[in-house]
């Protein structure tokens, strides 16, 4: 049966779409959408395939100055480009990037360049384009029923399929199998295409089929997706069908396992159009805008104030770990370390808070290393790394996180007084449970700091006490990671005393008594 169709626009089809009245339209919307083969023809649908759908959208999203993938920053200067170069192309693509990179989130956000909804045939497992179906099911019912065959409208959210690669996918997974209880209700011999049980791939037909970590899948299984790109043809136990799907494929990747290890063959790797790198953040302050976005901090029930200098201070961690030499750096340091860590810290003061009947919490330094595990979790170290442990590694990031944080905000700042304090013996012993009026109590002993924190601009005047404990403890945090002070679990002393270096003048012990033996 050939039939000519025109585009049909929602114009053609008259229904609403507001969020106010939806509900109690949805009867006549439903009414107003064809609902047989010939309605469909007369409303004038025309099909297209999926990957001009999204080619026609993206265009439209372009020229009206509409946000591509909302919330995914940092990007556009660099992964955003690339991969509307392959959606107009029409290219299947990859993502590759160490984790934490949104690969993920960029391939869900890909549903939003389809159509709101397009008619398949009622009953139809593979989405069967009403004019042109491809399973036996669809042709027949079409053949049979003629202009009345039913039809039924899908939403986008039902044309995207995704599947976390695993060494234990099998063919049947993503392609298909006979199903023996379809042929036995259907009495159809195994043979028919009929008694197949459609696999991941045909049931996204139409649609987007995304795979995570593709160097994943065993070789015979990416053998089968290069057939599936190459040819349309699938063998289910050994019978041939031919299947001429009409979707994109995207995958992700871990640059390592993708180009390193060789776990992904050769001829497969030649069919996907566009290979994308991701990254993680390469200013600053994307990446706290990024963890500010990303991070729970809004507590219900109980205030939370979150200074910029510790939303800093907890970034500037995830940017020296993947810096330092180490942490496995092929493994990377992903960004949910600053984002789970900034919401640990929230809790820690959030719960002080909730123990001294506080009106606001205010995270501090001390908080910091009160969520150790968020930091410690979140990175592979090398042999180097394990010989320090992981422990005392994320002490020495929040220290050094601290230092460069001051340095950038306040470098230049005299500080000798407040050395001079611990210097000549002087001792603060500020607990991280201590209510933040306590702290400022304390800090008040030392000369300076707090006169110090009010000019650099950590705390103005009227800051309120979680405030200025916050600020107080990122300065002495830094004076801890140069040296100046020590910091003892109890609270902020002296520095050890440093010897002479070892050199001209060096009185050091000679285990031979000077003699030459």
């Amino acid at each position: 049966m050939v039939l000519e169709y025109r585009q049909l626009t929602r114009e053609a089809l008259p229904y609403s779409n507001c969020a106010a009245n939806h509900a109690a339209n949805d009867d006549d919307m439903n009414d107003s959408r064809p609902t047989t083969l010939a309605a469909l023809q007369a409303a004038g649908y025309e099909s297209r395939s999926v990957k001009d759908e999204l080619r026609a959208n993206l265009v439209r999203k372009l020229q009206s100055g509409e946000a591509l993938f909302p919330g995914v920053q940092g990007y556009d200067d660099s992964v955003v480009p690339q991969i509307v170069n392959a959606i107009l192309a029409r290219h299947d693509f990859i993502l590759l990037g160490l984790r934490g990179q949104a690969k993920s989130r960029i391939l869900r956000q890909l549903v939003e360049f389809l159509d709101d909804e397009i008619p398949i045939l009622a009953g139809s497992e593979v989405n069967d384009d009403p004019f042109a179906p491809i399973s036996k099911y669809g042709r027949q019912l079409v053949e049979e029923r003629g202009g009345s065959a039913p039809i039924e409208w899908i939403g986008r959210d039902r044309r995207y399929v995704e599947k976390l690669a695993t060494p234990d996918v099998t063919i049947a997974d993503m392609i298909g199998d006979v199903d023996p209880i379809k042929a036995a209700r259907g009495g159809h011999i195994l043979a028919d295409e009929l008694t197949i049980h459609y696999g991941l791939l045909p049931r996204a037909n139409r649609g987007i089929f995304a795979i995570n970590e593709l160097p994943d899948l065993a070789g015979k299984i990416q053998v089968g997706l290069f057939n599936i790109l190459q040819e349309g043809d699938v063998q289910v136990k050994g019978y041939p069908i031919r299947l001429a799907l009409d979707v994109l494929m995207v995958f992700t990747a871990n640059p390592e396992d993708y180009t390193a290890r060789g776990k992904i063959i050769t001829p497969l790797k030649d069919r996907i159009g566009a290979e994308i790198r991701t990254h993680y953040p390469a200013d600053l302050e994307i990446g706290i805008d990024i963890t500010r976005q990303e991070a729970w901090t809004a507590r219900r029930g109980t205030c939370v104030e979150v200074p910029d200098f510790v939303e800093e201070t907890v970034e500037r961690v995830a940017f020296l770990a993947r810096n330092d030499k180490r942490v496995d750096q092929r493994s990377g340091v992903s960004q949910r370390m600053p984002i789970t860590l900034l919401e640990t810290v929230v809790s820690n003061a959030e719960r002080r808070a909730l123990r001294h009947r506080e009106s606001v919490a205010v995270p501090r330094i001390a908080d910091m290393y009160a969520a150790l595990p968020a930091v410690t979790g979140k990175m592979e170290l090398e042999y180097e790394g394990e010989l320090h442990g992981a422990d005392k590694i994320a002490r020495e990031l929040i220290q050094q996180s601290c230092s460069q944080t001051f340095d950038v905000r306040a470098g230049g700042a005299d500080v000798e007084d407040i050395v001079a304090y611990f210097e000549t013996g002087g001792a603060l012993q500020v607990g991280e449970d201590a209510a933040a009026g306590a702290c400022v109590q304390g800090f008040e002993t030392v000369p300076g700091l707090l006169e110090l924190v009010e000019n650099v601009g950590f705390a103005p005047s009227a800051a309120g006490d979680g405030t200025r404990a916050a600020a107080c403890e990122l300065v002495l945090e830094a004076l801890v990671a140069q040296k100046r002070i020590s910091r003892t679990s109890s609270g902020y002393v002296r520095a050890p005393h440093q010897g002479p270096p070892k050199g001209k003048g060096y009185q050091g012990f000679d285990p031979g008594g000077g003699l030459k033996l």
